[in-house]
This record gives structure tokens, C-alpha cells and sequence, in this order.
């Protein structure tokens, strides 16, 4: 059985907006942090009010997830599809208790909307996946 859950969040910020150097260091930003801030607490008002079921929850957590994510940008090609990826991966699967290393499928679209910059999100609970059984895994 397969059990999905569709939902819209902001547009992350750009790449090169994610991360800024203290010392040494890589870390996320003041504005990265915030992003994901923003969408745990929009992903636990979805928790509460029902849209993101506890059933979906269990499926997700002892399976496999696949994310469909439409990147909706004010303009074509300012921003590259891919740069809002990781963060917006990390940002949902954290705020679900999920280790991201569970998505085994990604479709990214980038879309065109102006006015109402967002990112539309489809994440599905795959708990019949299956890795290729010629390849031996090792875990």
C-alpha cells in the first residue's frame, strides 16, 4: 500500500543563501535556519489537524519515501531547480522523525508563478520498495 500527502511551503532559500562560514566552518544561515523552523511548525499544524495522518507517519517511518516537489519561481532562470533540494529534503524528513536516507525517489519541476512564489510538495510513503536483488546490500 502506498499512502501519500500533498502540501504547499514556502520557496526555500537560494543555495547561495543556505550557508555562511564562522571560522573554519560551513554552517546553515540565520535565513536557512529560519526556513526550516518555518516548515516544521507548518508540518506539525498538518500533524494536528489530520492532514499528514499518523498512519501516513508509520508507513513513512518504517519504509521507503519518494518526494514530488514543483519549484514555482518569479522568474525562469534566476535560480536553478535543484539548488532548494537538500534543504527543503532535510526540512520536511526532520520535522516527520524521518532520516532523510529513507527517499529513494525524487521529481523536481520548475514551474513559473510571479505572484505566488512556493514550492508544491506530493511525499509518499513507500513501504513495498525494493532495491535491485542482483546487488548485494550492505548495511
Amino acid at each position: 500500500m502506498t499512502l501519500f500527502v500533498n502540501f504547499t511551503l514556502p520557496l526555500p532559500p537560494s543555495i547561495n543563501s543556505q550557508y555562511v562560514t564562522v571560522g573554519k566552518r560551513r554552517v546553515l544561515s540565520r535565513e536557512a535556519r529560519a526556513y526550516k523552523r518555518q516548515v516544521k511548525r507548518q508540518i506539525q499544524r498538518m500533524q494536528l489537524d489530520g492532514r499528514i495522518p499518523d498512519e501516513f507517519q508509520a508507513h513513512a517511518c518504517a519504509g521507503y519515501l519518494a518526494l514530488f516537489i514543483d519549484f514555482y519561481f518569479e522568474t525562469p532562470l534566476r535560480r536553478d531547480l535543484d539548488g532548494g533540494l537538500k534543504i527543503t529534503q532535510d526540512a520536511i524528513c526532520s520535522s516527520l522523525g524521518i532520516n532523510d536516507n529513507r527517499v529513494v525517489d525524487i521529481h523536481l519541476v520548475k514551474r513559473i508563478d510571479p505572484l505566488h512564489p512556493r514550492i508544491e510538495v506530493e511525499l509518499e510513503a513507500l513501504d513495498d520498495w525494493q532495491f535491485d536483488e542482483e546487488r548485494v546490500v550492505i548495511q
